[in-house]
């Protein structure tokens, strides 16, 4: 029953053997995270929304876009999949093995994964000239400003790599706020980078000078430095206090350092076709420039719409799934694989009560949502209209980009790390392909909305083939992904095809006044069919929210 009498139906908070108290627990975490998230995506967006009005989405915004993105790439190639996978899992075990709750193995992977992260940051920079050659075919003035954006931007690697450390050993201890309340602070440093650049370009007739560029890259690397340093308060708050060891012999570094070898495996196919696509995009962005297609059709384009795709993802599933992981752990450490499919199947059918609606928005409101986040300063109309049709070949991967981001949490909850790196090859390979064969297919002004359709298939394959093969892992009857759980996902789709259409009209009806306007009026008339229709097609997770949202206003 809810706090006001009503009756919660069978499937909507909890997974069967989920107690209602552990559920709770989850939530709360989750929605301390997910407010972190939501501030953290909303200054997100003015950055983002700041960073476009400065550059546009033509060259300059490409190559600002490659320097600032290749810092992040290289992190997560070379460790940072691995860390983000293996270290709470790993934590979890050597609190629970050791007779010092951990203290000492955590020092000693801390330090190992720091050496290694000053390695990697100096060898990139040094090799800054032959990253931006292997991501662009840039010459003259464009390689110069990027390679030297590069230079800026990639000790970034550094601060990535301690940040991931710092919160992961947060969120071992059951602390998970830090992590995704500080990049909050992160996004106010580059708006005022960016807005200070706008202050003192405006005379500079558009062209990136020296100066710059220095401080648009230093800049952004200052706002990832200031996003680390303030987790040392949380970390003292937990009592933590890092002693650098390096007597790694025979510490029990070997089964993380092989799992996280998988990782980079993993990793590594990713990247291999982003580089596809980062490589095709700013060649078609450069083409579509030659040409003098209307609107920055390039890499810059694809960005900043995956940028906002993946938005509901960040907010909703990886803070569910960052609460869950821990127990996860301690699950499977147990040998209670039951328990692991009981979290994997609750976070499926949780988060898709928000990422199914927040695609369809995507879907039938991309041009108003673009327009509301993007459409100032140097961007245009034309540009608005590139970015839009990006969002909407995005928006159908986006509910199985989120499933498979759980499902994969399951293995590495159990240590495994080689099965999704097999499974991910099939999605590397997918992606690469189509995306190659947009390029080719399409002309310049379409080609990267084709490599966005493309990442959608891609997704909706990993999903399937990920689900399947967990299943048989975890379910003696493989059934993780039937019903209740993909039920739930057929009925919410069922849901959202009347609230999208109406959801368009009435962004229609009210574009008149302005994008925001019309973006307002389509999400509300969308929520509220998906509301109405919600107990009629018994949509369990929609109407407990409802139920919860109305105890609490009686309350």
């Amino acid at each position: 029953m809810t706090p006001d009498g009503s009756a919660v139906p069978e499937e909507a908070t909890t997974e069967p053997g989920i107690s209602p108290a552990r559920s709770a627990s989850v939530l709360r975490s989750g929605a301390v995270m997910a407010a972190g998230s939501v501030v953290s995506r909303a200054t997100g967006f003015l950055r983002s929304a700041v960073v476009i009005a400065a550059l546009g989405t033509g060259l300059t915004a490409d190559g600002y876009t490659v320097a600032n993105t290749v810092p992040n790439i290289l992190y997560i190639l070379l460790i940072g999949g691995a860390l983000n996978a293996v270290f709470v899992p790993e934590l979890v075990r050597a609190a629970k093995e050791h007779a010092d709750g951990g203290a000492a193995y955590t020092d000693r992977l801390l330090t190992l994964c720091t050496v290694g992260l000053l390695a990697l940051t100096a060898l990139a920079v040094a090799a800054a000239p032959l990253i931006v050659g292997l991501y662009t075919d840039y010459d003259g003035r464009q390689a110069e400003l990027t390679i030297a954006l590069a230079r800026y931007c990639l000790p970034q690697i550094l601060f990535y790599g301690l940040f991931t450390l710092l919160g992961q050993v947060l969120n071992a201890r059951g602390r998970f706020g830090a992590m995704m309340w500080t990049p909050v602070l992160n996004n106010l440093v580059v708006i005022g980078v960016f807005g200070l650049y706008i202050a003192v370009a405006a005379n500079s007739g558009g062209a990136l000078t020296d100066a710059h560029a220095h401080l648009l890259g230093w800049g952004t690397t200052a706002g990832i430095a200031v996003q680390t340093l303030a987790l040392l308060p949380a970390l003292r708050a937990a009592k933590f206090r890092w002693r650098p060891r390096f007597d790694w012999r025979g510490s029990g570094l070997t089964r993380p350092m092989r799992a996280a070898g998988w990782l980079v495996l993993l990793v590594l196919t990713n990247q291999l076709a982003y580089w596809v696509v980062t490589r095709l995009s700013t060649t078609a962005g450069q083409e579509a420039f030659e040409q003098q297609v209307a609107g920055g059709a390039g890499y810059a384009a694809y960005s900043y719409a995956y940028q906002l795709w993946v938005v509901p993802q960040g907010i909703i599933t990886v803070s569910l799934v960052t609460a869950l992981m821990p127990r996860m752990s301690r699950a499977a450490a147990d040998g209670d694989l039951a328990g692991v499919r009981r979290d994997v199947a609750y976070a499926l059918r949780t988060s898709s009560a928000v990422v199914v609606p927040a695609a369809t928005v995507f879907l039938v409101l991309a041009p108003w949502v673009m327009g509301s986040v993007f459409g100032y300063g140097r961007t245009t109309d034309a540009d608005i209209a590139v970015m839009a049709g990006i969002m909407m070949a995005f928006a159908p991967g986006l509910i199985a980009f989120s499933g498979q981001y759980v499902l994969s949490r399951g293995f590495y909850a159990m240590s495994d790390t080689r099965t999704p790196f097999l499974l991910n090859l099939v999605v590397a390979a997918v992606n690469a392909g189509l995306s190659a064969a947009a390029y080719w297919v399409l002309p310049a002004r379409w080609a990267v909305t084709g490599m966005a359709g493309a990442s959608t298939v891609a997704f909706v394959v990993g999903f399937a083939v990920t689900g399947y093969v967990l299943s048989r892992r975890i379910s003696a009857t493989g059934t993780l992904l039937r019903s209740p759980t993909l039920g739930a996902h057929l009925k919410l789709i069922a849901a959202c095809l009347p609230a999208g259409a109406l959801a368009y009209g009435a962004a229609r009806a009210a574009e008149g006044a302005g994008d925001i306007a019309a973006v307002g009026a389509g999400t509300l008339a969308l929520l509220l069919t998906v509301v109405l229709l919600a107990r009629p097609l018994r949509i369990g997770e929609i109407t407990a929210m409802v139920d919860g949202g109305r105890a609490r206003l009686r309350r």
